[in-house]
């Protein structure tokens, strides 16, 4: 759940720092974040952080009330690093353009930090096994 939790605020900041470089930065006199390709898929970002923060939430509730909450703290793990922490960095960082691939850019550093929970937190394909297994979807002897 720290995990949630954690991603949560990190991808609020990308995209925070996304948005106000998109607002100062300029392209053909337009700025880029006037694109609405742009602004759009911001909203769509910060829409699938919420969520995260939701399912974080909801785990965290039941937690201290006393529940099991295996399945949903691993699909909040899963969640903060699949397509939300991954995708999220990987498009912020797009928007950014070269700048996005200099060393000190705190989006570049974002997407680097964002690959150690994958490694150091139990593979995805662990975190799916653990919601399958839990959703009794798994199939017999896959245990």
């Amino acid at each position: 759940m720290g995990r949630g939790a954690r991603a949560s605020r990190g991808l609020d900041r990308s995209i925070d720092q996304t948005i106000e470089y998109t607002a100062s930065a300029r392209r053909s006199a337009r700025r880029i974040l006037d694109n609405q390709v742009v602004h759009f898929r911001l909203a769509e970002l910060r829409t699938e952080v919420e969520a995260l923060r939701a399912l974080t939430y909801r785990a965290v509730e039941l937690y201290t009330g006393g529940k099991d909450v295996t399945k949903l703290a691993s699909m909040a793990k899963l969640k903060s690093r699949t397509a939300v922490a991954r995708g999220s960095t990987t498009l912020c960082l797009q928007y950014w353009g070269g700048m996005g691939f200099t060393w000190d850019n705190p989006v570049s550093q974002a997407f680097r930090d964002g690959r150690l929970g994958s490694i150091g937190g139990g593979a995805d394909e662990v975190m799916l096994g653990i919601i399958c297994k839990l959703e009794g979807t798994m199939p017999k002897g896959m245990h």
